[in-house]
């Protein structure tokens, strides 16, 4: 099984991309427990905190080198000391490979 953070987005366009609730275990497993799954939505998030701002927005301006390198874009809600992202498909309205693939990468940034 290849790690999710040496994977690379690819587009999504169809419900070919949905994942099984299979894999869906699976890739959330391979996050460990900070991202979690939304029972209500197709969305995966964590929150993030920090020391003061400006290690916050350090934190996002790392996230925002990723996604624009993986071309997928999370939901991105930011305070003082605090930073919640949150995943999802929009192109199939659910959770694709792709979210995984950027959680995984941001939380080898975290390390």
């Amino acid at each position: 099984m290849t790690n999710l953070a040496d994977q690379q987005c690819t587009p999504v366009k169809t419900s070919d991309g949905l994942l099984t609730a299979q894999q869906l275990e699976q890739y959330l497993n391979q996050l460990g427990d900070l991202w979690l799954l939304d029972p209500h939505s197709p969305v995966i998030c964590r929150e993030f905190r920090f020391k003061d701002y400006y290690q916050t927005i350090a934190f996002v301006n790392k996230v925002a080198d990723i996604i624009h390198q993986q071309d997928h874009h999370p939901e991105i809600h930011i305070s003082y000391n605090r930073c919640l992202i949150e995943f999802t498909t929009h192109s199939i309205n659910n959770l694709s490979l792709n979210d995984f693939i950027c959680a995984a990468k941001i939380n080898q940034i975290t390390h």
